[in-house]
């Protein structure tokens, strides 16, 4: 089930970068994003109560995991992400923040124990080879600010995801991911609204068919069902698996990019998707291998 799970993740989410670039042109970055994490909690909270399940607050032992997904995964990757998406192509955005597992590798063997497999460490080494031929630096244009400010917000965002996987997997659970979801979305939107008053002063929504499309993409799909998807993969799978499974996100952004916004796939590009691909058939080889007994 949490392989199932993270397939969907990664097609929806892929799918969902040129979705957020054409949302941008119509509605302001940060107020995008306040918008899709209302629209988050407020599927989230109807679910649970289609569901008949009691709508209560997070318990003392849960509020750590509700903030930090709220502030990390949520909050600061998506609003680090949408205003990057203003000066950085949606292909070459899912690559640079899906970089996640670069920074979640030495976490997860500090903090939580996790053990290298040879079959894992071949994938890992794949899939990051795979990030780095992708990323090009050599036709990186240094001299542009915008380019740079971009690039930085997305590995900015790539670093915030990894604390956050790495903070899920060490806590112990009390509620579910699925009666939490709603309460992390309000805490990423309360944090996000003033920063949208502050950053898209002056500036207005223009409700266009295509903004209206966007957001009901992005409110049950994308943000709902993949955002509690996600943390319900990241419990059930250890953090280095789940970091470079996601990594399948850039391929299906790139594609998805390609096809909808006409982004030119270089032969860099293409390189790149063999070799991650490569990667995230070694992780799930690693996954299936059990430990002979002694």
């Amino acid at each position: 089930m949490a392989w199932l799970l993270l397939g969907s993740v990664i097609l929806l989410w892929g799918v969902n970068w040129p979705v957020m670039k054409l949302g941008i042109k119509d509605i302001p970055p940060m107020t995008f994003a306040v918008i899709r994490m209302l629209l988050g909690a407020v599927c989230m909270f109807g679910v649970l109560a289609l569901r008949g399940n009691r709508i209560r607050l997070p318990s003392r032992h849960d509020l750590p995991i509700v903030l930090t997904v709220g502030l990390l995964q949520m909050g600061a990757f998506l609003g680090l992400v949408t205003v990057a998406l203003q000066f950085v192509s949606a292909g070459r955005s899912s690559i640079l923040a899906y970089t996640t597992a670069l920074w979640v590798v030495p976490g997860a063997a500090l903090f939580l124990g996790e053990r290298l497999t040879g079959t894992k460490l071949t994938g890992f080494m794949l899939g990051m080879a795979g990030v780095a031929v992708m990323f090009n630096p050599v036709a990186f244009d240094w001299t542009d600010r915008d380019v740079l400010v971009g690039n930085g917000l997305l590995m900015l965002a790539a670093l915030a995801w990894a604390a956050q996987i790495i903070q899920v997997r060490g806590h112990r659970w009390h509620a579910s991911p699925l009666e939490l979801a709603p309460w992390q979305f309000t805490v990423a939107a309360v944090v996000l609204f003033p920063i949208a008053l502050f950053m898209d002063a002056g500036r207005s929504v223009d409700w266009t068919g295509r903004a209206v499309a966007v957001l009901f993409y992005n409110g049950p799909i994308a943000t709902a069902f993949c955002f509690w998807a996600v943390v319900t993969v990241n419990r059930a799978l250890p953090a280095i698996t789940t970091s470079l499974g996601t990594l399948g996100v850039p391929v299906a952004g790139v594609a998805a990019s390609a096809a909808m916004l006409g982004e030119p796939v270089t032969l860099t590009n293409l390189a790149g998707l063999v070799l991650i691909l490569g990667g995230l058939a070694w992780l799930a080889l690693g996954d299936r291998i059990k430990p002979r007994a002694q």
